[in-house]
């Protein structure tokens, strides 16, 4: 028989340890992801709200993986956006001047709302292609 002195132990921090919060917020992503694809209607998650772990996190990205789209802002700090494997759930980093992290979220939507042009923006710009057209001719 051993000795209980024998048994191996192994001692995880805080922040090596899951949680079960990742799994949730997967869950609710599956769920949020459902809403968008029948009604259109998007939603987002904001992970810096919840009490994720290190390796809650860590766990998270893994199982939403990378896509092919990459964007990366510069306003007020750099915002970074990714899809992930997984079309129309979007990792969304926002950073200050510093590069610390203020918000971070996922987003279900076809396409990020800090991406997407206002109206007002695609009326100027249709404003001044069409002078710039006359100046053509």
């Amino acid at each position: 028989m051993r000795s209980i002195n024998e048994i191996p132990i192994q001692v995880l921090s805080p922040d090596e340890m899951l949680t079960g919060q990742a799994e949730a917020v997967l869950t609710e992503v599956a769920d949020l992801l459902e809403r968008l694809l029948a009604t259109g209607e998007e939603g987002s998650i904001d992970l810096r709200s919840l009490p994720l772990s290190p390796a809650d996190r860590d766990w998270l990205d893994a199982k939403l993986g990378r896509g092919e789209v990459e964007i990366s802002l510069e306003a007020g700090g750099r915002s970074t956006l990714y899809e992930t494997a997984y079309s129309g759930v979007w990792k969304v980093v926002h950073r200050d001047t510093e590069e610390r992290v203020v918000s971070e979220f996922i987003e279900l939507a076809y396409v990020p709302a800090i991406v997407r042009p206002a109206g007002a923006d695609i009326e100027n710009a249709y404003e001044k292609l069409q002078s710039d057209l006359k100046q053509i001719s």
